[in-house]
């Protein structure tokens, strides 16, 4: 499941209802009962700091795939008055509501990944990662993947899409968005996402191509394709429409170039760039759904954060509400 499922928390009946999708994703996954268990206590206590200390905000699930291995991502935002000091309302017995202060402690202790960001009265994003099985001996990660994908607020499915191929070499991520909204979107985004993963092996421009003959049928999408080679340490970019990328580093800062047009009806040129890759570097892409004026230096420590709380907190800042929304992130792990 790409596509991400948001449940707004604005009060404490609203617990129940995320708890209860979350059941549900997990016992789709094939998540047992005492994994299960952990999901929900994790959500309860997720949705309980939401009404006790933020006043509300949303909760957003996904299905994860690592290798063979399944999970759920449970992601929080909100815009609260946020955290002096992180560290301290993390130890078991701290709390500013009254409560027994345990909660925090129970989401890090129950989860195989758990981080937080927060920034006083700006508000806070917190990341808990729960697996279907204890770790396996996996391949060293190269690069981590977050992202967020949901449709217009009123619509049931998302007009974007996104993918991505990792292995040892090369990597390669597509952001889609299908002309308009609704399932007649979608479909003209599947189909891309369809492509993609048919000819991955092909350069990016050679898939946007093979993309453009096969959604003339379609409504058509604006699509974007960035190919990491870890050895060369270089980046090739190809888009079509209006697709957003950047790439940052400690020093350097891209916004990746891409040509007008719409995949499947009129494309003017496909041009593949190409840019300088770093084994900490941080690529991020996005549909238009997400406003353009977000500067992630505004952000102190942001980028040395899981990519899902950095889709997060851009996605919690700058979600347009009009329209369907995609943030995809990559962040390099140096060897």
């Amino acid at each position: 499941m790409k596509e991400s499922v948001a449940i707004t928390i604005i009060e404490s009946s609203q617990t129940g209802e995320a708890r209860r999708a979350a059941i549900a994703l997990a016992t789709q996954l094939g998540f047992q009962e005492t994994e299960r268990s952990k999901v929900g206590i994790v959500v309860t206590e997720v949705a309980n700091n939401l009404v006790q200390h933020a006043r509300g905000g949303v909760m957003l699930l996904r299905a994860l795939k690592q290798h063979s291995r399944i999970g759920i991502e449970i992601l929080s935002l909100d815009k609260g008055q946020g955290m002096v000091d992180v560290d301290k309302c993390l130890q078991d017995g701290f709390s500013t509501a009254g409560t027994l202060g345990n909660g925090m402690g129970a989401i890090r202790r129950l989860s195989g990944l758990f981080e937080i960001y927060s920034i006083p009265n700006q508000g806070t994003a917190l990341l808990a990662h729960l697996w279907l099985d204890p770790a396996p001996h996996l391949p060293e990660k190269i690069l981590e993947i977050g992202a967020i994908c949901l449709p217009k607020r009123g619509e049931e499915i998302s007009g974007d899409a996104w993918a991505c191929e990792v292995d040892d070499c090369r990597s390669l991520l597509l952001v889609a968005d299908g002309l308009g909204h609704g399932p007649v979107a979608a479909s003209a985004a599947e189909a891309a996402v369809k492509i993609f993963q048919e000819h991955y092996q092909r350069s990016p421009s050679a898939i946007v191509e093979a993309a453009h003959a096969a959604l003339r049928s379609t409504r058509g999408a604006a699509l974007a394709i960035a190919e990491i080679d870890f050895e060369q340490q270089s980046l090739r970019f190809a888009g079509i429409g209006n697709i957003a990328a950047s790439i940052f580093s400690f020093t350097k800062h891209y916004n990746l170039l891409s040509h007008n047009g719409t995949v499947g009806h009129e494309i003017f040129k496909i041009q593949e760039f190409s840019y300088s890759w770093y084994a900490n570097g941080l690529l991020i892409m996005h549909s238009d759904g997400l406003g353009a004026k977000w500067q992630i230096d505004r952000y102190p420590g942001l980028s040395q954060k899981h990519p899902s709380l950095i889709a997060g907190v851009l996605y919690r800042d700058f979600n347009r509400e009009r329209d369907d929304v995609t943030v995809l992130v990559a962040k390099g792990i140096g060897r």
